[in-house]
């Protein structure tokens, strides 16, 4: 293999044509070192390291940054530095194993914390277990669709995080030009956010109320637009590309240029408490952004519930297929798989059943007798919670990772908490105890999806690179086992560092927001049922229009400034790649472009964890007075800037392909 010519096939990201095949970089005929006492300890400590970052930060200003990219950076620069054989497949071994810290990460800290604000009893044990256990499942409720979504599907998703770390891992393995481009990029990328997050020296977002004029239209008419101007975000959106992103955003502009305006124009004088949760203010006083987190995401999230359960019912043969796999396997009189090729095998089937089957009982054990219930009724009752959601939107988790790059976690796991409150409830398991219960619950299957979702990523990075998927799927079950121990660990000193409630608290504002649901209906309170209804009626009038209804129910649920930056990377992916009337020139400027994007995504992830490193240590260097005053309004020059150098260096020096 000349690692100087290293870089992934022509057809790694477009769909196959009949026929054929893709060939991964490492040849699957040949056997490479990947699981090693280095790239297990190296794994491990990056577990450690960034799941106490990923908590720290997203307790404190509620975004969980992915650890995948960091995470690849530095194994990079470890295994080049020490000059190891089968550099590439360690790699892949390491970020596979420290991937687990913000998965696990994102699905403790949105849901735990919430205990704690509501003043329930809870120990280490059990919010370790909650997302131990609630990991363990959505490793082995994937594995049985690893094939359908990685290669079946080859071509048809975009895997943006996916696409960004495999270009880190490939590009630092083979240096020569794409790694300068990857690192030049990454540089400005990291420096422009780094410079956004730390210094505040121009606004993280531009909205339209930056004038007057915008400011009094989104007071009266509630009509507002906002674009975040971060490197990582529009790097993100060049590799989803024009079409996903024009769908995403369509979802949101129904939402902030209609739904929002028209409930102002129509229950301006209202006071409107769907969910009990004492709501004064009428809808003119609230701002758009109020409006959007009160009533409009619960459209978007009613959405992609309903795309959830019409994915699950399209992908019926899928699961009929996997299931069909498991019982074959079982009546072969030997006990053993077909022999697949090395980049196709996976753990055996029986092995994930059997896995299933005990992580079930240790959920059940877990309820019943952990504290978490009052009798063996209501722990089965919570079982059936956890094993149903969990299995059926394990798919719904991958495809919204594979089409954009974001989970939608919290709204499925705020539907998941409005079942169980309203399950437990049912049986006779109310206030305190109940509230409890229902978070255990939740956190279990919050960590269930959040994991499979980032799990989908490493195994498309294993089969784009030719890794064994078995040996990712192995190591994974000690990646999820020390981010749970290391997080929940985390959390508690932060509780009793900072609190969750009070002066100076830690704002955890995800699980602030379960808390203001569950608490409610626990005792007496409602949903907001005709919200979700709405979201619901919108995705089956999209999947009869065939509309991909996934993409734009999550448009309407995740804020419109993460959303329109993903559209103007798409837009800039769509203008390099057809400027050219030769077809070699415009693939060679869209692969030129793709590194830039990744780069981006690369440097400002690295920033970010710098600038949680700075936070922690009480390091402030935020220019408060400037960035109140002047942040926004200069923001468009260097986001615009951003915008053209994109441009200019994925057009710049793509010379025609050839050919031999």
């Amino acid at each position: 293999m000349d690692k100087k010519n290293l870089s992934l096939p022509e057809n790694a990201q477009r769909e196959l044509r009949d026929g054929e095949q893709y060939r991964p970089l490492l040849s699957p005929e040949k056997n490479y070192i990947e699981v090693t006492p280095y790239s297990v300890t190296v794994g491990i400590l990056m577990v450690i390291i960034f799941s106490a970052a990923a908590a720290y930060l997203g307790l404190k200003v509620g975004q969980v940054f992915e650890a995948a990219i960091p995470i690849a950076i530095i194994a990079v620069g470890l295994t080049s530095a020490l000059r190891k054989k089968d550099g590439l497949s360690q790699n892949v071994i390491i970020q596979s194993i420290g991937g687990c810290s913000g998965a696990v990460v994102a699905g403790a800290i949105f849901t735990l914390p919430a205990i704690y604000i509501l003043g329930v009893e809870v120990n280490f044990w059990q919010m370790f277990l909650s997302s131990l256990l609630g990991g363990v499942l959505g490793i082995l409720f994937l594995i049985p669709f690893r094939k359908y979504f990685v290669k079946e599907m080859h071509g048809k998703y975009p895997f943006p995080e996916a696409t960004a770390t495999t270009q880190v891992l490939v590009s630092g393995e083979s240096g020569g030009n794409s790694a300068k481009t990857l690192l030049a990029s990454g540089l400005i990328g990291g420096l422009y956010d780094f410079i956004v997050a730390t210094f505040g020296a121009w606004g993280e977002t531009l909205s339209t109320t930056v004038c007057h004029w915008g400011q009094v239209v989104a007071d009266r008419a509630k009509l507002m637009l906002k674009v975040n101007t971060g490197a990582a975000v529009l790097g993100l959106g060049y590799i989803v590309g024009l079409k996903y992103a024009f769908i995403i955003c369509c979802g949101s502009f129904l939402v902030w240029l209609v739904i929002i305006p028209a409930m102002n124009l129509i229950w301006g004088d209202c006071v409107i408490d769907l969910m009990g949760t004492g709501i004064s203010s009428t809808i003119a006083e609230m701002s758009p952004d109020q409006i959007f987190r009160e009533y409009a995401r619960h459209i978007g999230i009613g959405g992609i519930a309903t795309a959830g359960i019409i994915g699950i019912i399209k992908s019926f043969g899928v699961i009929k297929s996997a299931v069909v796999l498991a019982v074959n396997e079982f009546r072969r009189k030997d006990g053993k798989a077909p022999v697949e090729e090395r980049t196709q095998r996976d753990l055996p089937m029986k092995s994930v059943i059997f896995g299933i089957a005990i992580a079930l009982i240790a959920v059940f054990a877990f309820f019943a007798f952990g504290g978490v219930v009052n009798n063996i009724w209501q722990a089965v009752i919570g079982l059936l919670i956890v094993a149903v959601i969990s299995f059926l939107f394990t798919t719904v988790a991958a495809n919204a990772i594979a089409i954009v790059g974001t989970n939608p976690v919290s709204g499925m796991t705020l539907m998941t908490l409005i079942i169980a409150s309203l399950v437990l409830v049912a049986v006779g398991l109310k206030g305190n105890a109940g509230m409890a219960a229902a978070l255990i619950i939740g956190g279990v299957v919050c960590t269930a999806l959040s994991v499979s979702g980032s799990f989908i990523t490493d195994l498309k990075i294993g089969y784009w690179i030719g890794t064994t998927p078995k040996n990712q799927e192995t190591w994974k079950f000690v990646g999820t086992l020390v981010s749970a121990a290391t997080v929940c660990g985390v959390m508690m000193i932060l509780n009793k560092t900072y609190g969750f409630t009070g002066d100076n608290a830690l704002v955890a504002p995800q699980a602030n927001a379960m808390a203001a649901v569950i608490q409610p209906m626990m005792n007496g309170g409602g949903a907001p049922w005709l919200l979700y209804g709405i979201g619901a009626v919108l995705a089956i009038i999209l999947t009869v229009c065939k509309i991909p209804a996934l993409a734009f129910a999550l448009g309407m649920f995740i804020p419109i400034d993460l959303n329109l930056p993903l559209l103007i990377g798409g837009a800039v992916s769509w203008f390099v790649s057809t400027r050219s009337k030769d077809k070699a020139v415009n693939d060679a400027r869209n692969e030129k472009g793709t590194l830039i994007a990744s780069g981006f995504i690369a440097g400002g992830a690295l920033m970010g964890v710098v600038s949680a490193i700075l936070k922690f240590a009480h390091v402030d260097l935020f220019l408060y007075g400037w960035n109140e005053k002047w942040g926004e309004a200069v923001a468009i020059i260097p986001f615009v800037a951003l915008i053209a150098y994109m441009i200019y260096a994925s057009m710049k020096g793509s010379e025609k392909k050839t050919t031999d």
